[in-house]
């Protein structure tokens, strides 16, 4: 790959975000768009399911539900909430992945690769499916989830209370769909870049059982974001398939069991620049010369879990066991000849990571004014590591030396992860709770460190509507195991490979990254101020020790973990939303700054002159954006002869990254602004949808990424103007 120009994965704009600050156990959000309405805990889905007559089947189903969902309340933290009727509702619908939905949040950054930052920090993400940890993998361009499984998903973040730990910047918790009437949805959607996506989805029951299942695939030729800015990327196809399942079967009353599993598998052509000819010198057999149009680089991804779980709720006592296992793998595949012309070295490398465990985590109701709530998190993570790099060999003044030599680097390494936490929620009076507790967590992997975690959150509702939040919580996150670099440095002293950090002197620093610890603070509230209006307002600050980021390093698309000895991230969101009659509309607007300080772990990756720069003074973080916003409307027509037509858009704003200015991460890029388009009309008899979406319909140009900032791999660019159309069928 070439160094200058390595990439990333699919990036778009799309949106819809419902804010909501939790207070109580079996609090449930209104689920129409930007209103948060709270039900009472007693207003459960049992029984409203009851109150319309609902068969004795659905009721325990729902009250089910409702238990599993108050072992883990948001408790004061800061919570954005989208449903499945929602994300059918933006440009692309449930075509989309699950990330480009997720960039219309508040606070969420755009970034290549299909990464995303939430409150400016890198990745330090946890999903759940209902309530069970999905363990890290190995992934850089996949998407593991598809927005088809959701029902309903929320991006919790903030002060978080004491049963989230180790991915603290935040909690992607999904709730399945739970369409066990005995039918689904057949699909096909594609256009531009000749896009070509077919799915189904079904799901029924029979008897205590039932069960859901999606499948799909797509194909593209813009499978990551273009080093360029022209409309057709070149080398940039993907193929990609993904399945998912889900299983329960209800024992009695009190207790049900699940299953649910997954798979994917993606395969992408990383793109070329066009035009291009290597200036390094380097030769291979006598052959010094080739077009970057040329090359021909791939990289393959593949995940696979499965979670089950067994629900217990009777008395005061709700309590769910579940295990959990993930198996993990990428593959990048380069092409030897360019790359070493280009670059001098060529890298084929494998990771992979496997990982199992298994979580206990219940609620027990002391009476009216205090409910405990505690649990146990026991993980185990085994990865495998081996990479086949060709290099040259070059004398003091780098020149080359004969014809390119192999260095074999492999390693293995077992991380055992320990969690245990309590806490408490305190009703003190009827418009104020406290939640307050504490969790602790050991890692013995690459490192063994640990650490006690406190948390407090209070909730006050001075007001109807009105609902106000503060919170401290201290956090403990470890780096990333499946990404920590397992490399050999003194391997590659004395060839085209040679790290940064190396003067072929002394030996190269190269501290294995540690585990950052935060103080976190958020302050924040909701007004309601109609049945139709819902603004919120949240603010936050962060001191980090051993702040954690990633970088791209060497060859292969794949990120690794490093500190900064300190940093400060701050920030704070706005977000206003309508939706009556029909009509759903809003708006985010998120300041954010992040700074760090001292880099103390994996310094071999870095040029000593940018080591000494940050050692003396803050830079900027490389995924720092000051201001991020979101936009979007939704008009469904329920009368007249275009009755069930819906019509949309959205937009996204970001005012740019940093990019290298003075000093490493010193300038920012371009600010952006794209907006989208999208109708569908339901035809009702026959149970068919038609929809058409026009993606950045203004066809602007604006680049994600330049190429230059700590641990930055390649420019990237965001997808150009895009016509896709689909149609759907009830099955």
């Amino acid at each position: 790959m070439i160094r200058s120009f390595l990439l990333s994965g699919v990036a778009a704009s799309f949106a819809l975000p419902v804010a909501a600050f939790a207070a109580e156990p079996a609090q449930q959000v209104d689920p129409a768009p930007a209103t948060t309405t709270a039900a009472s805990p007693a207003a459960s889905p049992a029984d409203a399911a009851a109150s319309k007559g609902a068969g004795p089947d659905i009721v325990v189903t729902g009250r089910l539900d409702a238990a599993r969902a108050s072992i883990q309340p948001s408790l004061g933290a800061t919570t954005y909430s989208i449903t499945a009727t929602q994300i059918k509702a933006l440009p692309g619908g449930d075509n989309l992945q699950l990330n480009q939905i997720l960039l219309q949040l508040p606070g969420v950054v755009q970034d290549g690769g299909g990464q995303f930052h939430v409150r400016d920090d890198h990745n330090n993400l946890q999903y759940r499916i209902n309530g069970t940890i999905l363990p890290e993998g190995v992934s850089v361009f996949g998407q593991t989830l598809s927005p088809r499984i959701v029902e309903r998903f929320d991006l919790r973040t903030g002060a978080l209370p004491a049963q989230y730990g180790l991915r603290t910047a935040g909690i992607i918790d999904i709730t399945t769909k739970s369409h066990f009437d005995n039918s689904g949805t057949a699909q096909i959607y594609g256009g531009t870049n000749d896009t070509i996506q077919p799915s189904i989805e079904y799901g029924g029951s029979t008897g205590q059982t039932n069960y859901f299942v999606t499948g799909s695939y797509k194909h593209s030729n813009n499978g990551i974001d273009p080093v360029d800015s022209g409309r057709t990327p070149l080398h940039d196809r993907t193929d990609q398939y993904q399945g998912f399942v889900y299983l329960d079967h209800t024992l009695d009353a009190n207790n049900r069991v699940s299953l649910i599993g997954g798979y994917a598998d993606q395969r992408y052509q990383i793109p070329n620049p066009r035009g291009l000819r290597p200036d390094s010198g380097y030769s291979v057999g006598g052959v010094s010369d080739v077009l970057s149009d040329d090359l021909d680089e791939r990289q393959h991804e593949q995940t696979a879990f499965a979670l089950a779980s067994l629900l217990h709720d009777a008395g005061p006592l709700t309590l769910q066991a579940s295990l959990f296992a993930r198996y993990s793998a990428l593959r990048y595949t380069p092409d030897v000849l360019g790359e070493l012309l280009f670059n001098g070295l060529a890298q084929n490398a494998f990771k992979r990571d496997f990982t199992f465990g298994g979580q206990i985590e219940g609620a027990y109701r002391l009476g009216a004014a205090h409910t405990l709530r505690g649990g146990v998190i026991i993980s185990r993570d085994r990865n495998n590591s081996r990479t086949s790099t060709q290099v040259f060999q070059v004398d003091d003044a780098g020149a080359q030396l004969g014809e390119p030599v192999t260095v074999i680097d492999n390693g293995a390494r077992t991380e055992m992860t320990y969690s245990v936490y309590l806490q408490d929620e305190w009703k003190i009076a009827e418009p104020l709770i406290v939640n307050f507790g504490g969790r602790f967590d050991h890692y013995n992997g690459y490192r063994a460190e640990s650490a006690f975690s406190p948390r407090v959150n209070a909730v006050l509702t001075p007001l109807e509507g009105l609902a106000l939040h503060a919170g401290y919580s201290r956090y403990f996150s470890p780096p990333p195991f499946s990404n920590v670099a397992t490399t050999s440095v003194l391997k590659f002293r004395g060839t085209s490979a040679q790290a940064p950090g190396d003067d072929g002197v002394a030996t190269p620093l190269a501290d294995t990254p540690y585990a950052e610890k935060q103080d976190y603070f958020d302050v924040g509230g909701q007004w309601k101020l109609s049945p139709a209006v819902t603004v919120g307002l949240d603010g936050y600050y962060r001191k980090s020790y051993n702040l954690l980021d990633e970088g791209q390093f060497g060859a292969p698309i794949i990120l690794t973990p490093f500190n900064y000895a300190r940093g400060t991230i701050k920030g704070v969101e706005g977000n206003i939303s309508y939706a009556a009659h029909g009509l759903s509309l809003y708006g985010n607007l998120a300041y954010a700054k992040a700074q760090g300080t001292n880099i103390v772990s994996s310094q071999f990756n870095f040029d000593p002159a940018d080591i000494a720069t940050i050692a003396r003074q803050a830079i900027y973080l490389d995924h720092d954006q000051t201001w991020t916003a979101s936009a979007g409307a939704s008009y469904r027509i329920e009368q007249g002869f275009l009755r069930d037509t819906r019509v949309g858009a959205s937009m996204l704003y970001g005012s740019g990254l940093r990019r290298d200015g003075d000093v490493p991460n010193g300038g920012k890029l371009p600010p952006y602004a794209v907006v989208n388009l999208t109708a569908s009309h339901n035809f009702a008899g026959p149970g068919i949808e038609i929809r058409a979406d026009i993606i950045n319909v203004g066809d602007h140009v604006y680049e994600i990424r330049d190429g230059s900032g700590v641990g930055v791999g390649a420019p990237q660019f965001g997808a150009r103007r895009g016509f896709l159309f689909g149609i759907s069928k009830t099955i």
